[in-house]
């Protein structure tokens, strides 16, 4: 059932392992931060949730249940939520791990990176701004890449944008050259409880 989305997916990880790798002097991420699985809100298409549900039926009965705790608790502050931005904290993160790592959704694999969005500006990760990935090149005040900083800390080159816009990386062309349908797109969350 997953064939094509799988060889999409381990194209995309070849992709990704290289642009982090030549964007290291820049990034911070590592285990356990799970900082850009909080206070968010994630774009999921109804193929990556059934993706990622192949790999929560697989988790042993006591992580499933932590992760239904999780969604009735989101369930009920989106039920209490007053405003239009609903942000929640992955219901998969457990102990600010992800519990289905591997089943994980495009937006997921591609955060940490700076993305070139498809009107051609660049945006960091929000959690530079909290002194991870690009934290030591930006310019606070600015909010962009300091060419004064990359010079003072002697990288050879600023660091860029790549072309790992959630749209971009699941549109028609992409569907169409992997052999994918995507299906809908919503928020993670409102897959499970709206």
């Amino acid at each position: 059932m997953f064939e094509t989305y799988v060889k999409y997916l381990a194209f995309l990880n070849g992709k990704l392992a290289k642009f982090f790798e030549s964007q290291k002097p820049y990034i911070f991420c590592k285990k356990g931060c799970a900082m850009c699985c909080k206070h968010t809100q994630l774009p999921y298409s109804l193929l990556e949730i059934k993706y990622l549900l192949t790999g929560f039926l697989q988790l042993d009965k006591e992580t499933q249940g932590k992760i239904e705790m999780n969604f009735n608790r989101i369930a009920e502050e989106k039920k209490n939520f007053k405003g239009d931005n609903f942000l929640y904290d992955c219901p998969f993160l457990i102990d600010d791990v992800c519990s289905v790592y591997e089943y994980r959704g495009i937006i997921c694999r591609t955060f940490g990176l700076m993305t070139k969005k498809i009107d051609g500006r660049t945006t960091v990760p929000f959690c530079c701004f909290q002194g991870y990935n690009y934290s030591n090149v930006i310019d606070l005040e600015e909010k962009k890449i300091s060419q004064k900083k990359v010079k003072e800390r002697g990288f050879p080159e600023e660091p860029y944008g790549f072309n790992i816009d959630y749209e971009y990386l699941t549109d028609a062309e992409i569907e169409h050259a992997f052999q994918v349908s995507f299906g809908e797109k919503k928020p993670l969350i409102d897959w499970f409880i709206d």
